[in-house]
């Protein structure tokens, strides 16, 4: 075993505290909270070449993030230095690396490392941990890959025939000269409608193949001059002042999705009036303006879509796809287009995040088998039947309205002291009891009847039979709330 200056197995009988699968916010939240507590012999599990999560794999043109940049860092790491109201992604993976190197987690960081498997020993009150290196034991585990960590990859009628160069915007290729070329995007979510106005004026003609428009208002982003960045980094209190009120104007968002859905009408005069600005062609315009009500599925923000998609080369394709040959895509209208790349701008398998790796807890119950229907969590942080088992950002801590880094913290801050409490008392494990999995689960579902999730629309918050394990349907206070203590009676403890 060759596990890394991290692990100092000394007398205990495994080799690290803490094992962290995942360097996005999360594991990095997550290694930095564990050295604060005391607790420094642990390591962070990266597959990739290099660590920074959703922020460091997709590199698409344009990619940026849609939460204020003073809203989307840590609050124990605030960055006066943002060059933009909404960060761009080169800022966000130089503030993950800027982070990492403040707070010395280096040293704990396994690169090129993916977790195959892991299995708990109920004897010993232990984790094995496989990887694609070596294995180790380790006391706890945290899954911290994310919801954004998997790319979804859909399937058509003769796609493995085409013969030109076909790619997922997580994989992007910027080698790939796009001058000239016919292009079909496949897909209209957030990384798609980013894209896409960054290549349109490259291609010689661009093909959007749309299943379900999305709901688009503008994104309010500007420069944030050098007189700004030297008050926020040298006047705290105003750093502090407009990070909360960053913050509150975002909370205040969830009251038209689930307290005053009557307001969702607001929005979408403002979102229709965004396609009448700038779609000038009645049809085009009536089959990009959605059915369903906004908040249902994720509300986009972006400038340049409409206008791109106004553009003469680019034609928007609504009736799906039959088939895929060498060098061309069939319609479902029949109509056989010619196409020199396909961009799959299709998102993120967020109800698979893990993938096929192998988590197997008490009694050998697999992970992926028991949320094959959508895994439920307690308070998203821990699953029962799965001991010394956590989980960053776990089922129900998703949002649709504010910063999901206040929502990390939240949940890590519930971790930590669950890590810490096993430790201290030197317990062998702790396992969230079936009847308080059960009751949480069961007052979560409850608290979406009457919101905008349940107003009708088929999303990526909903599982194949309609249950919402993605969203947390209340105030993120509430969450933090919720999280500030670990209540070690809620689980099954053994000594």
């Amino acid at each position: 075993m060759n596990a890394g200056s991290a692990m100092t197995k000394g007398t205990k009988p495994y080799d690290v505290d803490v094992a962290i699968f995942g360097s996005g916010f999360g594991g990095l939240c997550m290694g930095i909270k564990l050295k604060e507590a005391g607790i420094d012999n642990f390591v962070i599990l990266e597959k990739d070449e290099m660590y920074g999560g959703t922020w460091r794999v997709n590199h698409y043109p344009g990619a940026a993030c849609d939460v204020p940049s003073h809203l989307y860092s840590f609050s124990f790491a605030q960055n006066a230095k943002w060059t933009r109201k909404f960060p761009p992604q080169q800022e966000l993976w130089a503030y993950t690396q800027q982070v990492v190197r403040e707070f010395k987690l280096e040293p704990h960081i396994r690169l090129n490392t993916a977790l195959v498997s892991a299995d708990f020993d109920e004897q010993l009150g232990i984790w094995r941990v496989v990887t694609s290196k070596d294995s180790f034991t380790a006391k706890t585990v945290v899954a911290a890959t994310g919801s954004l960590s998997r790319p979804s990859i859909p399937t058509f009628p003769g796609m493995e025939s085409f013969a030109g160069k076909m790619f997922h915007s997580a994989y992007w290729e910027h080698d790939y000269n796009f001058k000239g070329k016919r292009v079909a995007v496949i897909g209209t979510g957030a990384s798609a409608i980013q894209f896409i106005p960054e290549i349109a004026p490259k291609v010689a003609h661009l093909d959007l193949y749309q299943r379900t428009p999305p709901w688009i208002m503008p994104r309010p982003d500007r420069k944030i001059t050098s007189v700004e960045q030297w008050l926020l980094q040298h006047v705290k209190p105003m750093q502090w002042l407009y990070r909360f009120l960053t913050y509150l104007r975002y909370e205040m968002r969830l009251v038209a999705f689930t307290k005053l859905p009557v307001l969702n009408r607001l929005v979408r005069k403002a979102a229709v009036n965004n396609i009448n600005q700038h779609i000038k062609d009645p049809v085009l315009r009536a089959r990009l303006t959605p059915d369903y009500t906004p908040g249902c599925k994720r509300i986009l923000l972006m400038n340049t879509y409409y206008p791109t998609l106004a553009r003469e080369n680019v034609k928007v394709v609504f009736d799906g796809i039959q088939e895929i040959r060498s060098n061309s895509i069939v319609g479902k209208d029949g109509v056989e287009r010619p196409v020199d790349a396909i961009i799959l701008g299709t998102g993120f398998d967020v109800q698979h995040a893990l993938g096929e790796v192998e988590i197997h807890g008490r009694d050998g119950k697999n992970l992926r088998e028991v949320g094959k229907d959508g895994l439920e969590a307690y308070k998203g942080c821990t699953v029962t039947g799965f001991p010394n088992f956590f989980m960053v950002t776990g089922p129900n801590t998703g949002l649709g309205h504010n910063s999901m880094i206040y929502m990390i913290e939240s949940g890590v801050n519930y971790i930590v002291k669950g890590i810490k409490t096993i430790l201290d008392e030197k317990l062998t494990s702790v396992d969230v009891k079936p009847g308080v999995q059960r009751q949480y689960n069961s007052d979560i579902q409850s608290r979406f009847s009457g919101t905008v999730w349940t107003s009708g629309c088929k999303s990526w918050y909903l599982t194949s039979t309609g249950k919402n394990n993605t969203l947390w349907p209340g105030f993120t206070w509430e969450y933090r709330h919720l999280t500030k203590r670990f209540d070690l009676a809620s689980y099954d403890v053994a000594s």
